[in-house]
């Protein structure tokens, strides 16, 4: 039986009865909505409707609301979609089912390709201690064109931000680990999906006029040298700002070489403080690094009834009095008048981490890590009119949000929480594609 400009009354019955593990288990991303767009199932205003709401739950309720609307295909059109994101099992609990015994059949006359078991994901085994990135859920990179800023926006904020009219904007340095020797680090699983974060930097930088140097499976000692080497090039002289990417197996303040021996993260951060790095002094430097910094995987607490908590308000402590102390002696103000400005050792730096000390951070073996995913979707999107620091607030509710599905293992439902540092001194904007004109 079939409803005006509707589906199967079987198939809406499948979708009833499954609504709520449905919405419970399946991810609605761009890819999973691209997919039902291609086929003419959803509208392009239906799409941005769906993926505008705040929660996959959310997202997931209004899908399944408006499918029974969307014709006769609609159904196998939302089967194909969902094993093309690799969410087989949610396929086969509705095409498979006792009172579907036809079903098959109907696929046989089909275009879309049949459920099978070579297609099926194979059950994701327990990860050893020693490789806590897990490997989880199902979102796909977002590769829509970074969105520009324009004129208005820059003139009313590049006054009050650091100086971004260089073109390139500056330098970009993308190391990532994927494979480790076998011998020297036989604990450190190959990175699987690595691959992809450091693609989805290189894009996403490029667009953002930076030049991009990509290096691939350094040991410790190499990443040094490669670190050593960027932080001299001299093009930082006449560029606005630095973004190092760091992408390997980690531990809390450290990551790992090829080798399977430690880089410490503080003397990255050194290598390009104002002593050490002198050509990009009083210049924005932006790192994002991708890397567990400890074994525990958030399992996650459930969420208690009423408002989010919140913490008392800090208080505010003086500076001790040495912020102005000795205004009144005029001789001392001459004196300081006449020496050179000086700087603290390290300032202008920001850094997004992708987990929170001690915590594991989560990876997809197709489609990349959750940070890097959600770092990449807020620059392309929110970089035209988003101050960096906002940003990565930003990126922080989108992981907040998340939940890795990995049924039968520990690490069902498994959370992270990225976070990030800084000591920059103005707001940072990209101002993406936009370069004034003097």
């Amino acid at each position: 039986m079939l409803g005006e400009c509707g589906m199967q009354e079987r198939d809406r019955r499948g979708l009833r009865k499954y609504a709520v593990t449905l919405c419970k288990e399946m991810v609605v991303d761009e890819l999973f909505i691209q997919s039902l767009q291609t086929d003419d199932i959803l509208t392009d205003s239906m799409a941005e409707s769906i993926l505008a709401e705040p929660t996959s739950h959310k997202r997931s309720w209004r899908l399944l609301s408006l499918l029974p609307k969307r014709g006769p295909r609609a159904f196998s059109s939302f089967c194909s979609a969902l094993r093309d994101t690799e969410q087989q099992h949610l396929c086969a609990l509705l095409t498979e089912s006792p009172e579907r015994d036809g079903e098959r059949q109907r696929y046989v006359d089909s275009p879309l390709p049949l459920p099978t078991q070579e297609g099926m994901v194979p059950a994701k085994r327990a990860r050893t201690q020693e490789s806590m990135e897990m490997c989880l859920d199902a979102d796909s990179p977002i590769t829509s064109s970074v969105l520009p800023c324009t004129p208005d926006f820059y003139l009313k904020h590049c006054q009050q931000s650091y100086s971004m009219v260089s073109s390139p904007r500056g330098l970009a340095l993308v190391i990532s680990n994927v494979s480790f020797d076998p011998c020297a680090a036989p604990d450190l699983d190959s990175r699987k999906g690595g691959e992809v974060d450091e693609e989805v930097l290189r894009k996403v930088f490029t667009e953002l006029d930076y030049i991009v140097t990509v290096r691939r499976d350094l040991t410790a000692q190499g990443m040094r040298e490669c670190i050593e080497q960027f932080g001299r090039r001299q093009q930082h002289q006449t560029v606005s700002s630095c973004v190092v990417c760091l992408l390997s197996h980690g531990v809390e303040g450290a990551i790992y070489g090829t080798d399977g021996q430690l880089l410490e993260l503080d003397w990255v951060f050194e290598a390009f403080d104002n002593a050490h790095c002198p050509l990009l002094q009083n210049k924005p430097k932006m790192f994002f690094i991708q890397a567990c910094r400890g074994e525990e995987m958030d399992c996650g607490v459930e969420q208690s009834d009423g408002p989010e908590r919140t913490q008392s308000p800090g208080c505010e402590q003086r500076d001790a009095g040495r912020e102005g102390e000795g205004d009144g002696d005029t001789r001392q103000m001459e004196e300081r008048g006449r020496l050179r400005v000086k700087l603290p050792q390290r300032s202008d730096m920001i850094c997004g981490f992708a987990s929170l000390k001690g915590t594991a951070a989560m990876r997809n073996t197709k489609r990349g890590s959750w940070f890097i995913q959600e770092v990449n979707s807020a620059l392309r999107f929110r970089a035209r009119d988003t101050h960096l620091s906002d940003i990565l607030v930003q990126v922080n509710g989108r992981i907040k949000d998340r939940e890795g599905y990995a049924p039968g293992t520990p690490h069902h439902r498994c959370k992270e929480m990225s976070e990030f540092t800084s000591s920059l001194c103005k707001d940072l904007y990209l101002f993406p594609k936009y370069h004034p004109q003097y």
